[in-house]
């Protein structure tokens, strides 16, 4: 994230306007664009005033071409020696409590969050947080080390771990795995060492658990009462949105009953004359239960998806907001909508408005499914089951070229016929492919299953 002062607010209206419909790609990432609460800048004791001057005087420099900013990767993917995915946090001056929610919500803003640990070590409050691509956190400590959470305290130290991986056994207030929703949640919480009560429970600073707005600092205000906004101050991480769910101390776990949380999504930049209600509930289906979809009557870009809980729509969300589907970059935010409302009868919808709450074709219906163990980020190479036997190699790769993709390499599992994985052209290919092709009848009784893998071929 960063913030840009431009020579006049006509200046800013212009770019803001350019880059609306159009969004513009930085090292093949979407960049975003939208106006700050900030009137001014104020450039000066920001710890990261060096390196901004820096990146000024290379635009000076330089005419055209792309930059390479000081501790960035110099290409694309590009990682530094013994780089590793997993963050080790240390939060020093931990005056109000920071839960794992909130730390979530932060580094989310630079990639797939998969799995976080916190844990008290040597008096400090820790976390240990893991990407799903090291790139990504190495942007995350670049901006947030030495940053505060909240007003002058609260200060993140971040470095890499040398893990290259978390094993996370329980979901719960003290770790998770957001790829494994169905975790159990252990029987007994971790009890916080002495000085680190004393933090969460002082007199005169935090008398209870949601006290003064949820436990966080006084001075933040309810909005609308859906969430919180941390007010903008100079070396603190704000305005920063936390959500409903983060505001309880802990998302919705199955078997646990459902929290508070926003369970609807605001999908946005989709192309209209592509998309179906269908489609949408195909492709969010891989990381939750869909109960509703809405396409816009006015704005065909648009939709509303309505998962089963809070929990699954946070997922679906980290997983699928910047990827491509149908040559744009789709967005996807939690809507201040709690519930997707079908039409009246005699309304005019043209079948813009599916509800999905009965359907056969939900991953996560059956409690402790194997599927939860599945949920992958997008991918390339996509993982095939349901295969009946007299399916062949080539009868496979033809479906998927009829669809228009373009097939790289195929291989069915040794030990299990029945399943597959295939590999296509890029990412996009893949996404659309799980689109067309979930569910596909093979003959037989067989309906082809699809999912993103992990693996590659």
């Amino acid at each position: 994230m960063a913030f840009l002062e431009m020579a006049s607010e006509e200046a800013a209206v212009t770019m803001v306007n350019y880059y609306t419909p159009v969004t513009p790609h930085l090292r093949s990432q979407p960049v975003f664009i939208q106006y700050s609460n900030h009137r001014e800048l104020k450039t000066d004791n920001l710890p990261n005033q060096a390196r901004a001057q820096a990146a000024l005087q290379a635009v000076s420099a330089v005419p055209s071409g792309s930059l390479a900013l000081p501790g960035a990767p110099t290409n694309e993917g590009t990682i530094l020696p013994g780089q590793s995915p997993v963050l080790r946090i240390i939060i020093e001056n931990l005056f109000y409590p920071v839960t794992l929610e909130v730390l979530h919500q932060i580094f989310s803003k630079f990639g797939t969050v998969l799995k976080i640990i916190t844990f008290t070590k040597n008096n400090q409050f820790q976390a240990l947080l893991q990407y799903a691509d090291p790139v990504n956190a190495h942007y995350a400590k670049m901006a947030l080390d030495g940053q505060n959470i909240y007003n002058a305290c609260c200060t993140l130290r971040i470095d890499f771990s040398k893990l290259t991986s978390l094993n996370v056994k329980y979901n719960n207030d003290k770790s998770r795995d957001f790829t494994r929703l169905d975790l159990p949640t252990g029987d007994g919480q971790p009890s916080l060492e002495p000085p680190m009560a004393a933090a969460f429970g002082a007199p005169g600073i935090i008398s209870s658990p949601y006290a003064g707005a949820a436990g966080f600092a006084p001075a933040i205000g309810f909005h609308q009462a859906t969430g919180l906004s941390v007010p903008a101050v100079p070396g603190a991480l704000g305005p920063l949105t936390i959500t409903s769910s983060a505001v309880t101390g802990r998302m919705a776990i199955p078997g646990a009953g459902a929290l508070p949380g926003n369970s609807v999504l605001l999908v946005t930049n989709l192309n209209p004359d592509l998309i179906t209600p269908h489609g949408l509930f195909i492709l969010f289906g891989v990381y939750g239960d869909v109960h509703r979809v809405k396409i816009m009557f006015n704005k065909k870009e648009n939709a509303l998806v309505q998962m089963a809980d809070a929990s699954q729509a946070q997922l679906a969300m980290n997983h699928l907001s910047g990827q491509r589907l149908y040559g744009k970059v789709l967005r996807a935010t939690l809507s201040k909508h709690q519930a997707v409302q079908l039409p009246r009868e005699g309304q005019e919808d043209q079948g813009l408005t599916k509800d999905f709450s009965n359907s056969p074709l939900h991953r996560f219906k059956k409690p402790g499914s194997k599927n939860f163990q599945n949920i992958f980020p997008p991918s390339a190479t996509l993982h095939l089951s349901n295969i009946p036997p007299s399916v062949t190699v080539d009868d496979l790769k033809n479906l998927f070229t009829e669809a228009g993709c373009s097939v790289k390499a195929f291989k069915f599992f040794q030990k299990d016929r029945k399943m597959a994985l295939i590999q296509l052209g890029s990412v996009e290919e893949a996404i659309q492919a799980l689109i067309e092709l979930h569910n596909h009848d093979l003959g037989e009784n067989h309906h082809l299953r699809v999912s993103f893998s992990k693996s590659t071929i």
